[in-house]
């Protein structure tokens, strides 16, 4: 990967989107003042610190693409009584599907640090006031089947009450829903998946797709 370039709504929001990318394992090696918000450069992992790819923007919408989402929204009624009705479907198949859109993955080296990510961030949303209401989880864990997978999920503080699937055995996913950076169709939120799939498996939820 080159670089991905992700924004955030306004000013006040660019230290949260920035402090939630580092929580995600991101690595910010520049933090630029601009007069509409930082201008934020963050990569992978040190290695990339002077190189040209690895590397996350992150930086305020700009002003065209604000009047956009502006005007998609008056056209589309959103939170009005009369919200054109693909808006409900389209939320539905987020909530039932957060990866069917637009949404920046990444693999996580080991369950323990998952794990450990889920629990940061329900204590960050539970207990910051600037985060409260801004962050939204939901988890896959893997399909039945697999009886080492099964148990270790069946033990975990994060897991073990997952009654949700991904689309094959061998790994898990995490979704993160956020409005501190705008995306998507209807510039609302940004959607992260963070993934762990378990080792020594020729067949993983990243390896194969299964109905």
């Amino acid at each position: 990967m080159g670089h991905l370039a992700l924004h955030y709504a306004g000013p006040e929001d660019g230290p949260l989107a920035a402090r939630l990318l580092s929580l995600f394992g991101l690595i910010e090696t520049q933090a630029l003042p601009l007069p509409d918000g930082n201008f934020y450069r963050f990569v992978v992992n040190p290695d990339h610190f002077a190189r040209g790819d690895g590397i996350v923007y992150l930086s305020a919408l700009p002003a065209p693409q604000v009047r956009l989402i502006e005007a998609i929204h008056t056209a589309l009624s959103i939170g009005t009584g009369h919200e054109h009705e693909a808006v409900a479907a389209y939320r539905a198949m987020l909530a039932s599907d957060p990866e069917a859109s637009f949404h920046f993955g990444f693999l996580v080296s080991t369950l323990e640090e998952l794990e450990a990510l889920v629990i940061a961030l329900r204590d960050l949303a539970a207990g910051d006031p600037d985060y409260r209401d801004r962050i939204r989880i939901s988890m896959n864990r893997a399909r039945p089947g697999d009886a080492e997978a099964d148990a270790r999920l069946d033990a975990s503080p994060v897991f073990g009450d997952c009654s949700r699937f991904a689309y094959g055995q061998g790994g898990v996913q995490v979704f993160v829903e956020t409005d501190l950076i705008r995306a998507g169709q209807l510039g609302e939120a940004m959607h992260f998946e963070f993934d762990y799939v378990f080792p020594d498996r020729a067949s993983h939820i990243l390896s194969v797709v299964e109905l």
